[in-house]
């Protein structure tokens, strides 16, 4: 079956396993799993996602000639399966976090070191139908060794200045330049895979929408969709076209902050104070009309907690205007600073090429020349129904994701203004029925798009979940980014990721 064939083609050659939607999943048995990697070698799919339970290992894919989307699973009976990482760099961590979680090993895997597990948890591998033995003590955490005259080490973290959550960055330098970057995270490990199973839909709900407190609407809708694919429920349309209104402000929200905190770390703290009032209008606006100023629990399993007023529409339209006019004011007084873009402009570039091979998305990916959203492939209500453009930037550096930023308000604001107009009457909710099954959803959150993989028992109980953030196939980006830049930089760089701690210590 090698060969130019298609993502469908080839799996269909496995055993299709019923009752996962809204895409089919494939089982395969270990040779046609190493077919399979061989396929990708030759193949343009997209690794979305790579996730274990107990048993079986599952790999999301994409087509990006078709647009298909699938899962191919394979059983691991010795505990071992085929790495795909050889094939697909993204595939590096994500191997390494189900060893630590469940004590399966990715032969072929080059990088064998722990991810999550810092040698703190009570046993290893905590979530294997087996649990491993108690660590004998904290890990001694090898980094990659670089060679070269005059190279000296600086160690940054993971305790940071300010509010921020805890990372280690290790730079290799020569004198002032970076020759390599070193990530270590894990620091924020909360189990949450663990926690989610036996839960209720409205508990791993809430659980879903903590992952990454930045994007609770978007994990809560992802989590939803993929609830409402395992029962075979639909929201009803105006639960959609209220999500849809809570992710635009959420992606709004945050993205001015984030301009903002990219010009503080060039010295520009004008621009920062500037941003910060806007989000704060922003939360307040969220507050008044929802009832919490980060929209937390107000997107559920069939539909949405939360409804908007006649009142509260007509504040949200003035919201819109003001913020249209303000950023646009701000985005020329970052237009007209050339000591600003100087510290930008062709810092921190990511090869489109790069982004391509680890299938990076959300700005990160866009102003790298990739250009998918998930709003518009694969695609979910209300979005097909909307009109709007995915902007993209092709230079890849550091002005290029702030003006990717600037595009996205824009283009949100005015789809906030579109729902608004638009908005179907009809209930909120449906109520979701009790039975087994699984489901998958690929959400676009502002930093990129979240797959999130549920399996639920007969009696409605999660057994599973799995959910992947944008940041896991962006954080290895950000080490190629600064490469050859100047220690100083760091800090633009990446803030101008922002990628999430959280969302990827699961």
């Amino acid at each position: 079956m090698l060969g130019n064939v298609t993502l469908m083609e080839y799996l269909g050659g496995g055993r299709a396993v019923a009752g996962h939607r809204p895409w089919p999943r494939y089982s395969l048995d270990e040779r046609g799993w190493r077919e399979m990697v061989h396929q990708l070698s030759v193949s343009d799919w997209t690794l979305l996602g790579l996730w274990a339970d107990g048993t079986e290992v599952h790999a999301a894919l994409r087509d990006e000639e078709n647009a298909a989307i699938a899962v191919a699973s394979v059983g691991c009976p010795d505990r071992r399966y085929p790495s795909l990482s050889g094939v697909r760099p993204a595939a590096i961590r994500l191997e390494r976090a189900i060893h630590d979680l469940y004590g399966l090993t990715a032969e072929g895997l080059e990088d064998q070191r722990p991810w999550l597990d810092h040698g703190r948890w009570g046993q290893s591998a905590p979530l294997a139908i087996v649990r491993g033995a108690p660590p004998s003590g904290p890990v001694v955490y090898p980094f990659l060794p670089v060679e070269g005259e005059s190279l000296h080490q600086i160690p940054v973290g993971p305790v940071h200045a300010g509010v921020i959550e805890p990372g280690h960055f290790r730079f290799t330098c020569a004198g002032e330049t970076v020759v390599r970057l070193e990530e270590r995270l894990g620091y924020t490990h909360k189990g949450v895979e663990g926690h989610m199973a036996g839960k209720s839909l409205i508990d791993a709900a809430r659980l879903a929408g903590r992952i990454s407190g930045d994007s609770t609407v978007a994990y809560a809708i992802a989590f939803a969709r993929a609830a409402e694919a395992a029962t075979g429920t639909e929201a009803p349309p105006r639960a959609h076209w209220m999500r849809a209104l809570m992710a635009e402000l959420e992606r709004v929200a945050n993205h001015i902050l984030d301009f903002g905190a990219i010009c503080n770390d060039a010295a520009f703290s004008f621009m920062l104070a500037q941003c910060t009032v806007l989000r704060e209008r922003i939360l307040s606006v969220n507050e008044l009309c929802f009832g919490h100023r980060l929209l937390m629990d107000t997107v559920i399993p069939g539909g949405v907690a939360v409804d908007v007023t006649r009142e509260g529409s007509s504040i949200l339209r003035g919201l819109v205007k003001e913020l249209r006019k303000r950023v646009r004011r701000l985005a020329d007084v970052y237009d007209d600073m050339p000591s600003l873009q100087d510290r930008t402009v062709g810092t921190g570039i990511v090869q489109s090429s790069l982004a391509h091979r680890f299938g990076a998305g959300g700005f990160v990916g866009r102003a790298a020349s990739q250009g998918g959203d998930a709003r518009k492939v694969p695609g979910y209500p209300p979005y097909d129904d909307l009109d709007f453009e995915v902007p993209v930037h092709p230079e890849g550096d550091v002005n290029a994701r702030i003006w990717q930023r600037l595009e996205e308000v824009t283009a949100s604001l005015a789809l906030i203004e579109q729902i608004l107009e638009r908005m179907p009457g009809g209930p909120l909710h449906k109520p979701i029925p009790t039975r087994g099954g699984e489901g998958m959803a690929l959400v676009e959150g502002f930093r990129g798009e979240i797959l999130l993989w549920l399996r639920l028992s007969e009696v409605g109980r999660v057994v599973r979940c799995h959910p992947r953030d944008p940041s896991w196939f962006q954080w290895p980006l950000l080490e190629a980014a600064i490469e050859g830049n100047i220690v100083a930089d760091f800090p633009l760089c990446n803030k101008s990721f922002n990628c999430s701690y959280s969302g990827v210590d699961l």
